[in-house]
């Protein structure tokens, strides 16, 4: 079998599929046998020598079909139509918002997908066959992976959500100290899942609103709720972004209201002391004219002085309401 093949099935069109166990039997596959969906991992060299070899594909669609970078959208192919989708990672010890790409070449016969890591959403589709309550048709398949795709989405908007209404319940706790840099990193997933979600909704809009001729028109209305779905999240995906904007403006705020209140005191302390540094410090220059340093109640008089001096600059900072 081709390395890198990960499975090649017949769709029965009454939910369950027929796998092909050997390289002839795929490479003598005829459209008379049935529907057929060839899932390979393109990072496999053996993989891209069968897509060479492949009559659907001419060497520039094989190009974007393996290309290690790729961006949500639908665009015809010479013998069908090409769709470029983004799934979420879930993969262990992987970050969501690295999104896993899959790569589809359909027309009314075959659907071939590509990928390099693994999709949940996929193994979801394998395991409906193995129930025989899997997809029927071409329609019916591809319909179901964004179906897949999209749906797996919403833990992970959650996931971000809850993490967001951690933030703000920070906010009120003052004795916490707030992590700036966890809100940092929220900001940056929400940003990068937005930045596929918004080109993968125009992408399913243009399959709902366009002729395709392996798209049925019955399965356009689960696609129109499936790109509804993904417009929900992209809505919430904004809302998590303006709720972050907020959060990291309160926090600043926060922030520049304590140094400015610490500076108030600052300067205000700054202001009760002033003349009497000035005073202090002229009585204090060693020059001969200095009054009261014959007399052995002069200090004590200059004390009270003073402490009269600062009550009627402190009564006069309250009048001003500067206290």
């Amino acid at each position: 079998m081709i390395n890198g093949l990960l499975h090649a099935l017949v769709l029965d069109e009454n939910g369950g599929a027929r796998a092909i166990e050997n390289s002839d039997d795929l490479h003598n596959w005829q459209p008379q046998q049935g529907k057929l969906w060839v899932h390979m991992d393109y990072s496999q060299v053996e993989v891209i020598a069968w897509l060479k070899g492949c009559e659907f594909l001419t060497d520039y669609e094989l190009e974007s079909l393996t290309a290690d970078e790729t961006r949500p959208r639908i665009t015809p192919a010479t013998n069908g139509h090409m769709l470029f989708l983004r799934g979420v990672n879930l993969n262990p010890a992987q970050s969501p918002e690295d999104m896993v790409s899959i790569r589809l070449f359909i027309n009314e016969d075959i659907v071939i997908t590509t990928r390099k890591r693994r999709l949940l959403s996929i193994q979801d589709i394998l395991a409906s066959f193995n129930s025989n309550n899997g997809p029927c048709t071409i329609s019916e398949l591809v319909c179901s992976i964004t179906q897949k795709l999209t749906s797996r989405m919403q833990s992970v908007i959650d996931s971000l959500d809850e993490a967001l209404d951690e933030f703000e319940e920070e906010i009120d706790e003052s004795s916490k100290k707030f992590d700036n840099q966890g809100l940092s990193q929220l900001r940056r997933q929400t940003i990068a899942l937005k930045r596929y979600l918004k080109p993968q909704k125009e992408a399913l809009s243009s399959m709902v609103n366009n002729h395709y001729p392996w798209l049925l028109e019955d399965d356009k209305a689960k696609l129109n709720e499936t790109t509804n779905l993904l417009i929900r999240y992209l809505e919430e995906l904004d809302s998590s972004i303006e709720r972050a904007q907020i959060i990291q403006q309160t926090i600043t705020n926060q922030v520049s209201e304590q140094l400015n209140q610490r500076m108030y005191v600052m300067s205000v302390v700054a202001a009760l002391f002033l003349p009497l540094g000035f005073l202090t410090g002229l009585l204090g220059v060693n020059v001969g004219g200095i009054p009261g340093t014959e007399n052995p109640y002069a200090f004590s008089l200059f004390v009270v002085f003073l402490i009269v001096l600062t009550g009627g600059i402190g009564v006069y900072f309250k009048n001003k309401k500067w206290l």
